[in-house]
């Protein structure tokens, strides 16, 4: 190609650099070039460790850069692993050249080897990533940050300074220095290492096709990164059916329909992620994809939903777009959008719902909760109950409707209507994937039509009228206490105590019959403190004209706990009227406290003897007031049935459940 002048070219200004340039231009013998070197930032600034989170993307290039979008040059040659991620705007890469070699080389006094190395001996290095391959093989070496040109560092070594010093192999091979390997490091380094890049404006396609002869990204394949939709194959878009046609080799995820991929010629690699169970881990699902998109395959990353939303797609195109690999993306149908279809609950809905967020509900450390109206959240199985409890405590209704929708779009698709309240101590015993949707356009599909059946094991039901249909079928019965000590306890003691805690509507009941037995003087409990547990422990409470003191919020043992750690309460003494199978948790916490606990048991828990079985089948939830309600459950049943909301009423009945599920399963 005729330019009518030499070719202006800039380098760093270094011999490495300058050996770069002459090496690029071996490969193009016909072109003569004016070379002008330029310090770089980094160059000015050998100080910064390249170490440190802070070094932008254009630390070695940002110069060079402006010389080329002031006109100044007309190409730049790099090393190609020192580009940033994107090109700055206005420039483009003309060319990519085959690496020299891609291998770490060890420099060292004596020529040791790593291994060789005696313990303590200082390594250099200017990469963090060399940093942890050199301790994950001798964790008894120090390794310290080093700046400078190629020939700066080994002086370093050379003047006892350092023991030794990690550099690319072929930064030695074209400065000459080959000699000074003292062992080649089996070290996965950067994938553009050794690698030449030119670079120059965009709008300039004589200098763009001159370069690419040379270019190895012709021989590359491209990646399309595709979605297939919640599941149902008659969901995949048009675009993605193209895309699986056209593959040399198909990449895939979780919870698409495998049979329904072998219409397609390519290559299927199994892929997929799912809670502790990773066929693979997103670093090597990047690679497997990069090393067949740059053996010249035409590769199709298939991902479940669209590649876009909690799928890892950013990540998969920077990873691919930073080794200068061509990405493509098609949506897919999300499943939250999905789910609005197939169940007919609306995301948005005038009047009701305005706003919605999709939220991963994978992490039990990160869950949020977002202030909109309409929330779905992914991945979400595990911590179900978790993230009721937190959209309570961040002031969302108890009763908000919720819907639980597991195998979107599929044959198998199951819906269950339920309530936050209900789903704060929840079990859900049916397999995953299931997705949440909580707000009040749920209750637009929540009707009568939906209404669903419920077997309430506890002693009581009034609380779930109105809540679907309701079967009662108490399996245990309640019975004061009738022991004469614990009587003479209350007579003498509980005038002594600063607080009494109730737990229940039947700790209060009984409680107070028992005072009635004993013709205890209510007047003597002036200065005493009431906590209850919720406001159904607190209504009995006011059938006695009593009021309590303290009502947390959440209304679980829990919720106390966190009341008095708030409040710093220590060395009072506290009766806790309970049944005799009551747990110990809320007595023992107190106690760790530094407090004095009277364990009152008022009443007996006794299995009810004549509870009937009843076909579990029918039953979309079952409903247990007491750890001793599950006893007894399992007593008549032999084990809990899966594939129905188990809603627990309290914490520690939830636990029971958990620990239940644990022993069968």
């Amino acid at each position: 190609m005729e330019f009518g002048r030499r070719l202006r070219v800039v380098g760093r200004d270094s011999t490495l650099s300058f050996l770069q340039v002459k090496e690029l231009f071996s490969l193009y013998p016909s072109i003569e070039y004016d070379l002008t070197g330029l310090k770089s930032f980094g160059d000015k600034n050998k100080h910064i460790s390249l170490m440190s989170d802070d070094i932008a993307g254009d630390f070695f290039t940002r110069e060079l850069d402006a010389a080329l979008l002031n006109n100044e040059a007309d190409i730049a040659v790099h090393s190609a692993k020192d580009l940033p991620c994107p090109i700055p705007a206005g420039l483009e890469l003309y060319c990519l050249t085959a690496a020299v070699d891609k291998t770490d080389s060890l420099v060292s006094k004596n020529n040791l080897t790593l291994l060789e190395l005696p313990s303590g001996a200082k390594v250099g290095t200017s990469s963090g990533t060399r940093k942890a391959e050199i301790l994950k093989i001798r964790p008894d070496l120090t390794v310290i940050s080093i700046r400078g040109t190629i020939e700066e560092r080994i002086l370093q070594v050379d003047r006892g300074h350092i023991d030794a010093l990690v550099v690319a192999t072929c930064a030695l091979l074209r400065l000459g220095l080959s000699s000074r390997i003292a062992a080649v490091l089996p070290f996965r380094t950067h994938p553009l290492q050794g690698n030449l890049a030119v670079l120059g404006k965009e709008g300039n396609p004589g200098l763009k096709t001159l370069f690419s002869t040379c270019d190895i990204r012709k021989s590359y394949g491209k990646v399309t990164l595709a979605g297939f939709g919640p599941g149902n194959p008659d969901l995949l878009t048009i675009a993605g059916d193209k895309a699986l046609s056209g593959a040399d080799i198909i990449f895939y995820d979780d919870l698409l329909d495998k049979d329904f991929l072998k219409k397609y010629n390519a290559p299927k690699v199994y892929v997929g992620k799912r809670k502790d169970k990773h066929s693979c881990h997103q670093d090597d699902i990047n690679e497997l994809v990069y090393r067949a998109a740059i053996s010249g395959k035409n590769v199709v990353r298939l991902k479940g939903g669209d590649p876009m939303i909690f799928a890892h797609g950013r990540e998969e195109i920077d990873f691919l777009r930073s080794r200068f690999v061509e990405v493509d993306v098609i949506p897919g149908i999300s499943s939250a959008i999905a789910l609005a279809a197939c169940t007919r609950i609306p995301l948005t809905h005038r009047g009701m719902a305005s706003s919605v967020a999709f939220v991963t509900g994978h992490s039990d450390k990160a869950i949020r909760t977002p202030d909109v109206d309409t929330l779905v959240y992914y991945m979400a199985g595990a911590n179900i109950s978790l993230i009721a409890r937190k959209l309570v405590e961040a002031g969302r209704k108890a009763d908000t409707p919720v819907a639980l929708v597991h195998n979107v779009s599929l044959p198998g698709q199951k819906t269950f209507f339920t309530s936050l309240k209900e789903l704060q101590f929840s079990v859900i015993k049916y397999p995953t994937p299931v997705l949440v949707i909580i707000g009040e356009v749920v209750s637009l599909e929540n009707g009568e039509a939906h209404k669903q059946n419920s077997l309430v094991t506890g002693t009581t039901c009034v609380e779930y009228a109105g809540a679907g249909n309701i079967v009662h079928t108490p399996l245990i019965k309640l019975r004061k206490n009738e022991d004469k000590g614990l009587r003479k306890v209350l007579a003498e003691g509980i005038s002594s105590h600063q607080w009494i805690v109730f737990t229940s509507r039947y700790g209060v009941r009984f409680f107070f019959e028992i005072l009635n037995e004993i013709k205890f003087d209510m007047r003597s409990l002036g200065g005493t403190k009431i906590a209850s547990i919720g406001k159904t422990t607190s209504a009995e409470l006011g059938k006695y004209h009593i009021y309590p003191d303290v009502e947390p919020e959440p209304e679980s043992a829990e919720g106390l706990i966190k009341y008095f750690k708030e409040i710093k309460l220590a060395k009072s003494r506290i009766l806790l009227p309970r049944s005799d199978k009551g747990l110990k948790y809320l007595s023992e916490e107190l106690t760790r406290l530094g407090n004095y606990v009277t364990d009152a048991p008022v009443y007996n828990n006794i299995v009810n003897k004549h509870a009937k079985k009843t076909d579990l089948t029918q039953f979309q939830k079952i409903i247990f007031a007491s750890p001793s309600g599950v006893d007894a459950f399992k007593s008549l049943y032999g084990e809990i049935p899966g594939g129905v909301q188990l809603i627990a009423r309290g914490r520690s009945t939830e636990n029971k459940i958990k620990l239940e599920l644990n022993e069968t399963f």
